[in-house]
């Protein structure tokens, strides 16, 4: 008989929250990554233009967790105007050595939205100025609001700024996070103005035109782009891959694919092999992150299958230790 354990996002919410344990857990996945004989395919996506919509699946087995997770996360973009979210979904955990289902996560894609975050999170604390103080997202979405509340948890942050494309969504997310973050967070009408002067600027849309361009970026500033998980996004000019004095990826092979790199080496600005660190390679000591103060930084993150086993993980084990969830037997 399968025990397999079913837990909703109302519970999972309760369960992991985006605090520093969620964030130390996606980094030891990163880690895990470089240093260890992890298998995690291509991502498998499906892709539903006549609604603006796509669903990836993920996965990935990491030598050492007793179970791997698989993903199904649909985007479908014009939600919103429904009144429905734009990403929703769910992650099956399997046992590592049976493949018997141990639980069904139920998430709606909030697991999703946590790792995402903490991702950023774990970027700017190995890539950002460690008196990183003044912080510019892009998007007024969940996901926005989450990479602001991460960021607070590695850096020193004190001011933050937000731009979208609608006015009226910037000033109600900047107003959201002044509230529940206790910091001025202000809503910003020119995007140039929103990058000047900032640290750290982190990039959250579904965007496929540049929104950040080369010439923008300063001396000092660390910049994280987690929009472009799709051939057919780009949230960053091409030509700030050559302006960073370091661009590092999550995966690099799938940056080449789908990442912000995709599209500097389709404007032929670097080659289809060149090389360059991943976030784990930095995090376990065996690549250089940020070398001087002044230093451009560039992070491409675009979602690893390990990022979703490592936190559909900390959720099951989470789940068991306070006797959450619902039991069902086959």
């Amino acid at each position: 008989m399968n025990r397999m354990t079913i837990l909703t996002e109302a519970e999972l919410r309760r369960l992991v929250p985006l605090d520093l344990v969620a964030v130390e857990c996606i980094e030891g996945a990163f880690r895990a990554l470089a240093t260890q004989a992890v298998a995690m395919p291509p991502i498998l996506r499906l892709d539903i233009p006549d609604h603006r919509g796509e669903v990836d699946v993920k996965t990935a087995y990491v030598p050492g967790i007793d179970g791997f997770a698989i993903k199904i996360s649909p985007g479908f973009f014009d939600n919103p105007k429904f009144g429905l979210p734009s990403v929703n979904g769910m992650m099956v955990l399997l046992s590592a050595r049976t493949g018997l289902i141990e639980a069904l996560l139920l998430d709606n894609g909030y697991l999703t939205d946590v790792r995402t975050a903490a991702a950023g999170a774990v970027a700017a604390r190995h890539l950002a100025r460690s008196d990183a103080g003044i912080a510019t997202i892009f998007g007024a979405g969940v996901q926005a609001r989450l990479q602001l509340q991460a960021l607070t948890l590695v850096r020193p942050i004190r001011e933050a700024r937000v731009w979208a494309r609608e006015a009226a969504k910037a000033h109600a997310a900047a107003s959201d996070m002044s509230d529940r973050l206790g910091m001025t967070v202000t809503a910003v009408a020119d995007p140039r103005d929103a990058v000047a002067g900032a640290d750290i600027i982190v990039t959250t849309t579904p965007s496929e035109m540049p929104l950040v361009m080369a010439d923008w970026l300063e001396p000092g500033q660390h910049l994280t782009a987690m929009g472009s998980d799709a051939e057919h996004k780009n949230e960053i000019d091409p030509a700030a891959l050559l302006r960073a004095d370091r661009y590092v990826a999550d995966r690099l092979s799938q940056t080449r694919r789908l990442g912000e790199l995709h599209h500097a080496i389709a404007a032929g600005l670097v080659g289809p092999q060149a090389e360059f660190p991943e976030l784990g390679e930095i995090i376990a000591g065996t690549a250089a992150g940020r070398a001087r103060h002044e230093d451009i930084t560039y992070c491409d993150l675009t979602g690893t299958g390990v990022q979703d086993t490592a936190i559909a993980t900390l959720a099951r084990d989470r789940a068991r230790a306070a006797g959450a969830g619902t039991i069902f037997e086959s």
